[in-house]
């Protein structure tokens, strides 16, 4: 006679035998996928308000321009002014870490009044800058009234002002042919800024185009502050050659600000919540295991005449292996997914009610689910191999 050979098990035959041992005690398999999830949800919401609470940190810290350096000119050997080159903002921009730069260049000896009957003396302290057109978006400023320079007012007499400069000159807003007199020129007021808390020399400042000043009032074409944004882990390397790029034969007469006391401590912050939120998820996924292992476990003390029944009937031990492996799998999959979802939703709502933006990240969702089927499957091994071991005389045995 030809022995029997045991029935080969395809993966939905072990998801069924597995889903069936759910099912036949629903009320325990809801209250392990519970504890579960309120572990995974737990770690998922802490991690996202914790996310969240970073992004609404970070956006008020690039608020306070944790990323941006300034270039200026210093002094040369001599002790005189010293002038940066004219292609010092293209070879800047050139940087790797550089996602933003623009110039401003100072016209000296010109001066801004509201009308050509105003004494030559009486210039209210306002200071005529030559303006780059991504000035406004690298330094963070704002147009409160009217517009900013754009590509054709930029080469034509228009003029955007400072919020102080518009104050002196007596202009509250941008209407319909206010102008100013510039180098014995009328220029259009075209918009007023806001202050700007990162440049507050630019509140002080009437800004025309780089053409245009360089057409209208005998701009020189050297900038003299250059403004520069980087990538946050970049910003000490990127400050390190500023020097000497912004002007490679004489990079001893350029002046480079420090980066912001402020970046100092978003690298810290971020330390402090990366150190928090592995201990916090650790925890956890380790509260998780030990509900897995417990339910398991008891699933095998109490299934001892089933798994006799199937061994006698030809289950092989590697088929129970796999039921009861499965089991635990799908446990943890439902509180995982359950968990996470959980956990999403509260973040949701958390940030919603504090105006942060909602952050979750994907490492979290995705790590959570998958961490859960990994403890899932630790915490389900002893059970399974237990369950695997056992006779099936002294399974029918057992009381």
């Amino acid at each position: 006679m030809t022995a029997l050979q045991p029935t080969r098990l395809f993966l939905s035959d072990v998801v069924r035998v597995g889903g069936a041992g759910l099912r036949t005690r629903p009320m325990r398999a809801f209250l392990s996928a519970l504890g579960i999830a309120i572990g995974i949800a737990a770690m998922t919401a802490v991690v996202g308000i914790s996310s969240s609470s970073r992004a609404e940190l970070d956006r008020q810290l690039a608020a306070l321009g944790t990323n941006m350096l300034t270039v200026a000119p210093g002094n040369d050997i001599f002790g005189g002014n010293a002038a940066l080159p004219d292609e010092s903002v293209e070879m800047i921009s050139r940087i790797g870490p550089v996602t933003q730069v623009a110039a401003v260049g100072r016209v000296t000896d010109v001066h801004v009044y509201r009308s050509d009957q105003i004494p030559v003396g009486q210039t209210n302290a306002i200071t005529l800058r030559a303006a780059q057109l991504g000035l406004l978006g690298t330094v963070g400023g704002k147009v409160a009234d009217g517009v900013w320079l754009n590509g054709a007012t930029g080469r034509y007499p228009a003029v955007v002002l400072g919020a102080a400069a518009a104050r002196r000159l007596g202009i509250a807003g941008v209407n319909d042919g206010v102008q100013v007199y510039i180098h014995q020129r009328w220029f259009t007021v075209i918009g007023i800024l806001d202050e700007v808390p990162l440049a507050p020399e630019l509140d002080s400042s009437a800004l025309i185009g780089w053409d245009a000043a360089k057409d209208y009032v005998g701009f020189d074409g050297h900038p003299t502050t250059v403004y520069t944004r980087s990538k946050d882990a970049s910003v000490e390397a990127v400050q390190s050659v500023l020097a000497a790029t912004a002007n490679p034969q004489a990079p001893n007469e350029v002046k480079v600000s420090r980066p912001s006391d402020a970046l100092a401590a978003r690298q810290a912050t971020d330390k402090t919540f990366t150190g928090l939120l592995l201990g916090l998820g650790a925890v956890a996924l380790l509260v998780g295991g030990v509900g897995v292992a417990n339910t398991m476990v008891i699933s095998v003390l109490e299934r001892r005449a089933e798994i006799g029944l199937r061994r006698a009937l030809g289950a092989t031990r590697s088929q129970i292996l796999l039921q009861f492996l499965s089991e635990s799998l799908l446990l943890s999959a439902l509180g995982g997914v359950g968990g996470v979802m959980t956990g999403i939703a509260v973040t949701a709502l958390y940030a919603t009610t504090r105006d942060w933006p909602a952050v979750v990240p994907a490492w979290a969702t995705a790590g959570g689910v998958a961490a859960t089927l990994v403890i899932g499957a630790i915490a389900g091994l002893y059970p399974a191999v237990r369950a695997a071991r056992l006779a099936p005389t002294e399974a029918l045995a057992a009381p």
